[in-house]
């Protein structure tokens, strides 16, 4: 992202890739979901079981093989799922911490500003920091909107803000600001880009497929005196669902990247 050039991220596509993505925002409605659609086919697959051993069909021993393979590369996508999930939740916040660390660097090399120049610029990035911390925090829509509009007129005061000095005195020490302030817009360019990049819905679909087959194999396993385990499979992989969700969705559920480096500095900000 070009400083000179930034605007405000739209932070909603109307895209049905980016409808499905905010459907997966929801951990808690997933598992819901989920558990009722996976304990339903393994219901449909005891009923499968039981028709197919009433006709005198005998097929167990392919019917282990085909478990077992089919539950082992259900585990590995699972994991391989899950470790995606990880690795953007630590992504967003590595930037985190490297958008606290550009806004922090850039309020002290504000200070090599001409004096009127270093307090506007200081106050403006006090102000885009709260916004910042903001927008973290926040989960209601129309208020992330407007955190948005409200940080993209920020961007566009704090690059007029060190420009001005730079045009009229084109030396080293204002090319520096010019800089630093470049790394602050830079940055939250790439925090953005971050909580954009999520878990293709390409492969929940395989996934939940996947899932769908291992449930309907393990309702067509199970006989009447182990019904109960109709609905441990179904729980398990719904659990796992949720999981995957909350770790991967920046704003939904329980797990979230707290501004805990943003935080702190604006207490050092306030502090001084």
């Amino acid at each position: 992202m070009v400083a000179a050039d930034a605007k405000a991220h739209a932070p909603f596509c109307r895209s049905p890739d980016a409808r499905m993505q905010n459907f997966l925002s929801h951990p808690f409605f997933i598992l819901a979901v989920s558990l009722g659609v996976f304990w339903a086919v393994s219901r449909f697959g005891s009923w499968l079981g039981k028709k197919i051993r009433k006709s005198g069909e005998d097929v167990s021993e392919d019917f282990k093989f085909i478990l077992g393979a089919t539950l082992t590369l259900l585990g590995l996508i699972i994991g391989f799922t899950f470790s995606m999930a990880v690795n953007r939740y630590d992504l967003r916040k590595n930037y985190e911490e490297q958008e606290a660390n550009a806004i922090g660097t850039e309020y002290i090399r504000a200070g090599l500003l001409p004096a009127a120049d270093t307090a506007k610029v200081r106050e403006l990035l006090k102000a885009y920091l709260d916004e910042r911390i903001l927008n973290y925090r926040s989960t209601e829509r129309q208020y992330l909107e407007r955190i948005n509009a409200k940080t993209a007129q920020l961007q566009g005061e704090l690059w007029a803000a060190v420009a001005a000095p730079a045009r009229a005195q084109p030396n080293p020490v204002n090319a520096l600001v010019l800089a630093g302030m470049n790394d602050v817009l830079n940055s939250q360019g790439y925090t953005q880009a971050a909580w954009w990049n999520r878990i293709p819905v390409s492969a929940w679909a395989f996934l939940t497929l996947i899932s769908v087959f291992c449930n309907v194999l393990i309702g067509y396993g199970v006989r009447r005196r182990g019904a109960f385990l109709l609905f441990i499979l179904p729980l398990s992989l719904s659990i796992s669902f949720s999981l995957i969700t909350d770790i991967d969705s920046p704003r939904g559920g329980l797990i979230r990247v707290r501004p805990q480096n943003l935080e702190s500095l604006a207490e050092s900000i306030r502090a001084q």
